[in-house]
């Protein structure tokens, strides 16, 4: 079965691509119960940073004038506001997550494998790309495989592409303007007497093209292959998707 165009029309017509990144990592996680050996656990994980913002206003319209009271109580005194000699405008607000993550629970529930699903907010921006970039860095720098899949059909930044062109590399694999619809498995190793390395599985995507099987990696020695189209096709039979 084909993937599916989820940015545009007729598809974004009915369904909007919120629902489906909302369910598929529970579908992947169904198709997990089966691969995974008994001792590691798999979870879906959603966090829509884009969709909340704190309510900093009492702080903002905090008026009153400052008061002393060093002598009554031994307490000590407030500063009237200082302003600051430079300031810039920025969201600090968190990014969009929708993935899967699996742990080995006979190791304390320790994070062994992270299954990201690009959302449009996490390829717009030059600053929200390295967000998600910086991600999953940190996640293979703590020994974690991570695979990404990206069907975000209108964004065209490769966020693998970017990864790796900041650790200073380039996948010969990719063309000189790549894909932005793949999959990708990445983990870390340390071979004996050499520096660290990171190791790459590179899946290109199309529409209209079944998904990839892609590696998932539990250990160093310990992998499954995960069938992305199952999921895939799962999470559209269910929201109606044709």
């Amino acid at each position: 079965m084909p993937l599916r165009d989820h940015f545009r029309s007729p598809v974004n017509d009915k369904h909007h691509w919120r629902s489906f990144h909302g369910q598929w990592p529970a579908e992947i996680v169904r198709t997990l119960f089966d691969l995974l050996p008994p001792v590691f656990q798999a979870g879906p994980r959603l966090y829509l940073g884009s969709s909340f913002e704190v309510d900093v206003s009492v702080a903002e319209d905090d008026d009153r004038a400052p008061f002393d009271t060093s002598e009554g109580d031994g307490g000590t005194a407030t500063l009237a506001v200082l302003d600051a000699p430079y300031t810039i405008a920025t969201d600090l607000r968190g990014p969009d997550e929708y993935e899967v993550r699996v742990y080995d629970t006979e190791r304390e529930q320790t994070l062994v494998a992270a299954i990201e699903i690009v959302s449009p907010a996490n390829k717009d921006r030059p600053e929200t790309r390295m967000q998600f970039v910086s991600k999953v860095s940190a996640l293979l720098s703590e020994g974690v495989s991570v695979s990404i899949v990206d069907i975000v059909s209108d964004r065209l930044a490769n966020l693998y592409a970017e990864l790796l062109a900041i650790l200073g590399h380039a996948d010969p694999r990719l063309a000189t303007e790549p894909s932005p619809l793949y999959a990708v498995t990445l983990r870390r190793r340390k071979p004996k007497k050499a520096p660290a390395v990171i190791d790459a599985w590179y899946f290109p995507m199309a529409l209209g093209l079944p998904l990839p099987t892609i590696p998932l990696w539990l250990s160093s020695r310990l992998r499954i292959d995960l069938p992305l189209e199952l999921s895939y096709q799962e999470t559209c039979r269910l929201l109606r998707i044709a």
